[in-house]
């Protein structure tokens, strides 16, 4: 690996070969900056970075920028996500400067959830540029200090440790590896996959990641999510474009469910995948997707004996 681009605590943590564990921090839906202390709070200790969502499932929150920076102000490490749904290539690049200059260090480039979804179906999606776009827009101005445009940045550049999103159970599945290299070969230096509970899927995916060599030029991090109940995982399994339940754990979260025991069924899950992923070749950490359930991660992260995190 090359030398450090951001000098991140995240960064630190993958490159000195620890088993890094993100987890996600959602904005509120209003202008309160102590529902994201209180959040930090019980999140503090039990991760390397903590993920603050962008407008997540396009929905209206405080900007992910500006929560960041409280984030950083209770002394937790943010990755800034940042989609393309909301804004075209100046007011990205222009977000991207005033982040850096917020002290952000770590950024995770998404394309963004469809306007459909959200509370403004209405609105007017700009996906100027996609996520591929994103990530070479990003690295050309830390790497190269040029904007897009080709025009060079005369001052400070903004010195960030650049993420991606992989889905390695979508259709088709056997160009998913090759999506990922695209994502790398642009510029990403760790990926944050979709939620996994279907392990042997994600092994296969995995081998064809390593078989490519890709491991050694990003870092991988699982994404893991613990269930609250047997309507959730329907939801998942139904309604979530490329997610895959499988019907054992179906089946086990309606069995717990119907005892009123979904939540330590879905912790169990949980557990049972970060110990199975942790095995395989190729993954370099986990990401941990509680949606608004931040108590569960220190939960997690403790019985997984991930607890404490290391100092860099």
């Amino acid at each position: 690996m090359a030398d450090m681009k951001s000098g991140s605590n995240l960064e630190k943590i993958l490159r000195n070969g620890q088993f890094a564990v993100t987890a996600e921090l959602g904005p509120p839906r209003g202008a309160d900056r102590s529902v994201i202390e209180k959040k930090a709070e019980i999140l503090k200790g039990y991760g390397d970075a903590f993920n603050i969502t962008d407008c997540q499932t396009a929905v209206v929150r405080m900007s992910s920028i500006a929560a960041g920076r409280i984030v950083i102000d209770t002394g937790l490490e943010p990755i800034i996500q940042m989609t393309c749904r909301d804004r075209n290539r100046i007011a990205i690049q222009s977000d991207l400067l005033g982040a850096a200059a917020l002290g952000a260090k770590n950024l995770l480039c998404l394309t963004g959830d469809h306007q459909k979804f959200g509370d403004h179906p209405m609105a007017k999606g700009v996906f100027d540029i996609d996520s591929v776009n994103l990530i070479q827009m990003v690295k050309t101005l830390r790497d190269e200090k040029k904007f897009q445009s080709g025009q060079e940045l005369k001052a400070s550049e903004p010195r960030f440790f650049i993420g991606a999103a992989e889905n390695p159970f979508a259709d088709p599945f056997k160009f998913r590896a090759i999506r990922l290299a695209k994502k790398i070969k642009a510029g990403a230096d760790f990926i944050q996959t979709q939620i996994i509970y279907n392990v042997p899927k994600f092994k296969d995916w995995m081998k064809m990641v390593t078989d490519m060599g890709l491991h050694e030029k990003a870092f991988i991090l699982a994404g893991v999510a613990p269930l609250k109940s047997a309507g959730m995982a329907k939801h998942m399994k139904h309604n979530v474009p490329g997610m895959d339940v499988p019907d054992e754990v179906m089946n086990r979260m309606n069995a717990a469910s119907a005892v009123k025991k979904g939540k330590e069924e879905g912790i169990r899950i949980c557990l049972e995948v970060i110990e199975q992923v942790r095995e395989i070749k190729g993954v370099s950490g986990i990401h941990i997707m509680a949606v608004e359930w931040e108590e569960a991660v220190p939960e997690i992260v403790k019985q997984a004996k991930l607890h404490p995190r290391p100092a860099v």
